[in-house]
């Protein structure tokens, strides 16, 4: 504490005096240097060869005007000196002197009062801090009670500073789960912003969607009841189509007698071109077919005469006529199939007249004949009737009649075992044939290729008339069944496309053995044919379909609820003028038959 006070002690002022400096005491309080105001330091130049230095203060006390504690300018010192006489200016010097120490002790007397005060505030101080002192010494004490009663917690904080180790490598870990968490976080909350654009965007969107589709809705609605409108509308067009379409085919089937078999008139051309000279065709009359033959005179008076055999049929086609034209007079008694109604069309005529030519053709489309082209239309017009509600099912068979007797064309067995076949009629007066393949079919393809099938199945042979003639009857048939769910309607009905074998005389055929056995059954069905046709021209009580299986398994499309055309078949060579002249009196009598109004399968 002395020591203390001893450092707070004024000291003098130094006073430099000539060139010297002396060292200026600066008085410091280490612990009063807050309260110390400011020391003054005052510094006192001698004169140099009898002339003074004006001496200056270096500090003014804290709260002394800087005004009033300016020092007098001295005399510098490369002044001249004053001279020995000059007294006054002496005591000028010596004035200026005298006012410098008194201001230099005035400012001494300043700095020993604020002195005074430093010290009086450092002994309150001193006082202060002793206190403080106790009072930290009755604390240090209680810190050691403390310090002893917290000895055996140092093991407990070294327990506690190892799991302190422990969970700051977990928090390690957890921070650094964390920072990865807050990227996922930070990558999510972005990913989230977009899906809630975009959810925004799909907002709006379902918005404008369900607006739209309110609309669309009635605007279905609308729609469906007018589809439900012209659904009903079709149907009864369709209802009046068919009526009418059966209307037309009636009238076509005679204009003198409905219910009379068609017969189309087909003449074959001939082999090395040109026209043939007994057979006439009018030009302004394609139902006119005229037979001339001239007759040379027995007594050599008279001149030779020509006489005409003249015929009439639902329709001639000359021997230009293609495939596509003959086809097209047909399509729409194929099209009654449909409708519900059994069609039949067969092929009469003289071996060579071009049979079968007419009714299967060849392979190129502009050759094909009758039966491929009705079956693409039945099934181009099913699809077309599937749009109205109609549901097809079709199942095909193919029959030979040879020697009388009955080959499935469609068997693909071994020869020996083929078995045996019956015609059977049922209680609905249909006829069916005993173990008999009947194959369903879905396509037009699958249809062609039974086709090609059963004509090489065909029995064919080598006659003076044909080099490949068709030495039996084959009878392709189309069982067509349709239902219409939504309307409750079916329909069922048979498309019977019948191939016949040819017509010839045995002087002219010049058959044997086998040939001529074949040549008998033929011209014996075809005779049988010609009675049932008679029997029913003639309206008789009983007719003989059972004297034939041709006429027994026609007898639907003959005397039966069916559609009929017979296609007839004309050579042009000269040589054959008597088979053409019995091939279409034959026709005649056909187309004379009434079998009756066709009426539709349909429930």
């Amino acid at each position: 504490m002395r020591r203390e006070q001893d450092m707070h002690k004024p000291q003098a002022a130094a006073t430099v005096i000539g060139h010297r400096q002396a060292p200026v005491a600066a008085s410091r309080a280490p612990h009063s240097e807050s309260i110390r105001t400011a020391g003054a330091a005052t510094v006192a130049v001698g004169p140099s060869r009898g002339v003074l230095k004006r001496s200056t203060a270096s500090a003014a006390p804290r709260g002394v005007n800087p005004k009033q504690a300016a020092v007098p300018k001295t005399v510098g010192v490369g002044a001249s000196r004053r001279k020995p006489w000059d007294l006054k200016g002496k005591v000028n010097d010596m004035e200026d002197k005298i006012r410098n120490f008194q201001t230099k002790a005035r400012s001494v007397n300043e700095e020993m009062e604020a002195l005074k005060g430093s010290l009086s505030h450092s002994q309150s101080r001193v006082s202060q801090m002793e206190k403080e002192v106790e009072q930290q010494r009755s604390q240090i004490s209680k810190y050691e009670i403390e310090l002893q009663a917290l000895s055996h917690v140092r093991q407990e904080l070294e327990k506690v500073s190892s799991d302190k180790s422990f969970l700051q490598k977990e928090l390690s870990n957890l921070e650094e789960k964390y920072k990865v968490m807050e990227t996922l976080r930070d990558s999510q909350e972005t990913e989230l912003q977009a899906l809630k654009m975009k959810l925004s965007v799909q907002e709006s969107t379902m918005t404008r969607l369900q607006s739209t589709l309110r609309d669309r809705e009635e605007e279905v609605h609308s729609l469906k009841e007018m589809v439900a409108e012209q659904k009903e509308e079709l149907h009864t067009g369709e209802m009046e189509r068919r009526r009418l379409h059966n209307t037309i085919q009636e009238l076509k089937a005679s204009q003198r007698s409905p219910g009379n078999i068609r017969v189309f008139c087909r003449v074959r051309p001939l082999v090395s071109g040109g026209l043939s000279k007994h057979i006439q065709l009018p030009a302004s009359d394609d139902k006119s077919i005229v037979l001339a033959k001239t007759e040379e005179s027995h007594t050599g008076k008279v001149a030779d005469t020509q006489k005409n055999y003249n015929f009439s049929f639902d329709r001639v086609f000359g021997p230009q006529a293609s495939q596509q034209e003959i086809f097209e007079e047909i399509s729409l008694l194929v099209q009654s199939a449909l409708d519900g109604y059994n069609v039949c069309v067969f092929a009469y005529g003289q071996t060579g007249s071009g049979k079968t030519y007419t009714m299967e053709g060849e392979e190129y489309d502009d050759t094909r004949g009758v039966i491929p082209r009705a079956v693409q239309q039945v099934f181009k017009a099913g699809q077309k009737l599937a749009a109205q509600g109609w549901e097809f099912t079709f199942t095909a068979s193919f029959v030979e009649i040879y020697n009388e007797t009955l080959r499935d064309l469609l068997y693909t067995g071994k020869a020996s075992k083929r078995p045996e076949h019956e015609i059977r009629k049922m209680a609905s007066n249909e006829v069916t044939v005993t173990n008999l393949t009947y194959e369903k079919v879905y396509t037009e393809d699958q249809v062609q290729g039974l086709i090609a099938v059963a004509k090489r199945n065909r029995s064919t042979a080598q006659t003076s008339q044909n080099d490949r003639s068709s030495r039996s009857h084959s009878v392709f048939q189309l069982h067509i069944e349709g239902v219409n769910a939504g309307r409750d309607v079916t329909c069922k009905s048979t498309l019977c496309l019948v191939d016949l074998a040819g017509s010839e005389r045995m002087m002219k055929s010049q058959s044997q053995g086998d040939r001529f056995k074949e040549m008998t059954a033929i011209n014996s069905s075809l005779s049988n044919l010609g009675i049932v046709i008679t029997s029913l021209a003639n309206k008789e009580s009983h007719i003989p379909y059972r004297n034939s299986k041709l006429t027994y398994l026609l007898q639907g499309c003959l005397g039966g609820n069916s559609k009929t055309l017979m296609f007839v078949n004309i050579s042009p060579e000269s040589d054959s003028f008597g088979e053409t002249l019995n091939s279409l009196r034959f026709a005649s009598k056909v187309n004379d038959c009434v079998i009756g109004t066709a009426s539709s399968n349909k429930k």
